[in-house]
């Protein structure tokens, strides 16, 4: 498995795979050819689909024009990649001819053509840790728990990274339950997350503490839909989730910051299985695949700080991604605004309630995780095209809104 700091990753929004990893392929291009002066760029599949509501194209140019280089961008969503479904084409036309072909996976991470089997830096050994059983397993024989591990193989400056992730992750709910106004995108969108934060606090008892939460999510995913800067948590789509149930129960049980790092690392060393020997990325196993994955991160995380078991970790991660399994990918104009904001909001909620219900028992249960990891890869290629963040289908095929582009 990759470092976590593959997995959360510093950046703007709006998208991961169609707003970082086309950013982060450009500098890649640019760094390979510095004297490029002209470059066509072509988009495919999904990334020509909803590019535009993801901003795709400015995140390209704005990186090239940052070097002087002149760029054109063409769109080709009817042409889908074999590897992956976010794929773009940099031909550089001017002083050379030359082309470089990368695909974005997911959570920024982006893959060159013909690196696809490269080996890369793992500090995690797979047949130790690289999967759930694995994981429970070493953890067993070693006495350790999730964070310990994820120490144990990148080192103490993994915490460092994890408390520079805590400060964009505070930040970005700080600013999100202040920030008032319309998001960017043809939807004219009003960001809520100021007045329900206002609003949470003259309610009581169990309804304000959810609304609480609900609010938190609501200010980071309407800070990413703005461009703002956030963590990938595990993508950019679903990034509001994780920190919102950390930001509330650190306030509602003054829990430590260090203990709040070292639940970090432990949603991250879930994420990481997911991201292994499955997929983040919604345009190759829709939503499921990011607001799920999210939803299990941030379960797991919970019950940590809760002070359960690692199988009660394990089981809240579970039920995260189990109850998320074939959920579609369908960004109305391919903005991640509808559904995607208020998706983050609940799916924080119900991370919160499996981490209770698996505190409740003793971790023990039926289907594994690793077991709904492999189903949700098969749900996912299952899923036609349509539910695959391509702007084709489900509720972005409503007319109402396709009239607006």
């Amino acid at each position: 498995m990759e470092s976590l700091r593959e997995l959360f990753r510093i950046g703007f929004g709006p998208s991961s795979s169609h707003t970082m990893g086309p950013r982060y392929a450009v500098e890649r291009f640019i760094s390979s050819h510095p004297d490029a002066r002209k470059v066509e760029v072509t988009l495919y599949g999904s990334l020509a689909a909803t590019g535009k509501g993801h901003l795709t194209d400015k995140a390209i140019s704005e990186a090239f024009s940052a070097h002087d280089i002149e760029c054109n961008i063409t769109w080709h969503p009817e042409i889908v990649k074999s590897f992956h479904p976010n794929a773009l084409t940099i031909l550089e036309t001017y002083p050379d001819t030359l082309s470089e072909t990368y695909y974005s996976v997911g959570g920024g991470k982006v893959v060159r053509e013909g690196d696809e089997n490269k080996d890369i830096h793992n500090p995690y050994q797979d047949e130790l840790v690289g999967s759930m059983e694995k994981l429970l397993s070493y953890c067993d024989e070693n006495g350790l728990q999730f964070w310990e591990v994820a120490i144990e193989a990148e080192g103490n400056d993994i915490l460092e990274y994890m408390r520079q992730v805590w400060t964009v992750m505070n930040d970005a709910i700080k600013r999100g339950i202040e920030a008032e106004g319309v998001l960017p995108g043809g939807l004219h969108l009003q960001r809520k997350a100021c007045q329900s934060y206002a609003k949470s606090r003259d309610f009581s008892g169990s309804m304000g503490n959810a609304s609480n939460a609900f609010a938190y999510a609501l200010a980071v995913s309407e800070e990413n839909a703005g461009g703002g800067l956030i963590v990938t948590a595990p993508t950019c789509g679903s990034c509001g989730v994780l920190p919102s149930v950390l930001f509330h129960l650190m306030k509602e049980y003054e829990v430590p910051e260090i203990r709040i790092l070292r639940a970090l690392l432990t949603a991250g060393m879930i994420g990481n299985i997911v991201k292994t020997n499955g997929s983040i990325s919604g345009a190759e196993a829709g939503c499921q695949a990011e607001v799920g994955v999210a939803c299990a991160m941030a379960g797991g995380a919970a019950a940590q700080i809760m002070g359960g078991t690692i199988r009660q970790v394990e089981y809240a991660a579970e039920m995260g991604l189990e109850h998320h399994l074939g959920l579609t990918c369908d960004p109305l104009m391919g903005l991640v605004q509808i559904p995607c904001i208020e998706r983050n909001a609940l799916a924080a909620m119900r991370a919160i309630d499996h981490a209770t219900y698996a505190l409740m028992g003793d971790g023990m249960h039926k289907i594994s995780f690793d077991d709904v990891v492999s189903v949700m890869v098969e749900t996912g290629h299952a899923l036609p095209s349509l539910y695959r963040e391509t702007s084709q289908g489900g509720l972005a095929g409503i007319q109402e809104f396709n009239s607006k582009e």
